[in-house]
């Protein structure tokens, strides 16, 4: 029988690439003192050999789930925490927050202080990673899960989201069911890839209404409390102003309700006003809020036993996970009446 084949060795990695052994060991620690042609250099080699580093004491992971996001801030965050906490204590890890200071890709920095954690897993909220970022990060055997992915999720990063198009298009005939045909649209960033979705499933119901999707009453932001209340007087300074709004999360609908109020509007009678996410806030706005439920605890816990399965070289069955969203109606939404 033929022999069995011989592992790569650093030393090898470093002999192929005409470098030296602590060359490829900076580029392996992602530090920064490499020449980026050098780094590309080594870093193909890394890959195609599948090389990955040797765990001795030296290398061995530490028990932190690395939880990353863009920004850090407002309950949406804390359900995403609530949802991976559960997770790590179930498996006697610990969970580190991290933040890339509103920047949808970390910079290099993060990446450094990751590669030294050397956690288990990486939990990336509402983030993009590099392609440069994820094979550092695989060559450490350190698995990254993308949760609510910002692009479009490729075969070989692992994701977990919602059905936000179906959310879109649920919210959408809701308020078509009441008999609103002026129905506005508040999206979130039209680069990510769950506004896009939301929108999408917006249009899709007033397309299979027959009614005409009106330029004037798709509006975007991001996705907090001031760009609702922006985008909600702009849409209401049209001559003929919507009688129905879904914004696209429940921050922003909260900056709605306060736009309407500084109208003189009476929410549902004058304005129907359906959110996204179902955050707690949801049940205790005046009126409380119609919503599409996005199960953020639920799609964090998914993520991290993901990250935590993936470890080591262990299989899930999907690349892509999404979980259902759902339709919950409170007291901002009515029936119109024309008046």
């Amino acid at each position: 029988m033929p022999g069995k084949a011989r592992k790569v060795t650093i030393a090898d990695i470093a002999t192929e690439a005409g470098v030296s052994v602590p060359t490829v060991s900076k580029v392996m620690n992602g530090r920064p003192d490499v020449a980026a042609a050098t780094r590309q250099r080594v870093e193909e080699i890394i890959r195609k050999h599948g090389y990955q580093r040797r765990t001795d004491e030296r290398y061995r992971k530490s028990n932190l789930l690395e939880l990353m996001f863009h920004e850090l801030e407002s309950s949406w965050a804390l359900e995403i925490i609530r949802g991976v906490q559960k997770v790590a204590v179930e498996n006697g890890m610990a969970v580190v927050l991290s933040e890339s200071q509103g920047l949808l890709r970390p910079g290099q920095s993060w990446l450094e202080n990751v590669l030294a954690r050397r956690p288990v897993g990486v939990i990336a909220v509402f983030s993009d990673l590099g392609a440069d970022q994820l094979a550092k990060l695989r060559a450490r055997d350190i698995p990254v899960v993308v949760v609510d992915p910002v692009g479009e999720p490729t075969g070989q990063t692992h994701s977990v989201g919602a059905t936000n198009w179906q959310g879109g298009l649920t919210a959408t005939r809701h308020l078509i069911d009441l008999g609103h045909k002026r129905i506005a649209m508040i999206g979130g960033p039209p680069n990510v890839l769950c506004s896009r979705a939301r929108v999408d499933g917006y249009r899709a119901a007033l397309e299979t209404a027959g009614l005409t999707v009106d330029p004037d009453l798709v509006r975007y932001g991001d996705f907090h409390v001031e760009a609702g209340h922006k985008q909600m007087l702009a849409l209401l300074a049209l001559d003929n102003r919507p009688t129905a709004v879904f914004a696209g999360s429940d921050l922003q609908a909260v900056g709605v309700y306060e736009a309407a109020r500084a109208a003189g509007l009476r929410i549902p009678e004058d304005l129907s006003v359906i959110g996204f996410d179902d955050l707690p806030v949801a049940r205790w706005v005046g009126p409380p809020l119609t919503t599409v439920r996005q199960p953020l605890r639920e799609m964090a816990a998914a993520g991290a036993r993901m990250a935590i399965t993936l470890t080591g070289g262990g299989q899930v069955e999907h690349h892509r996970v999404e979980l259902a969203t759902s339709l919950v109606v409170r007291s901002s939404t009515a029936a119109y009446i024309r008046k």
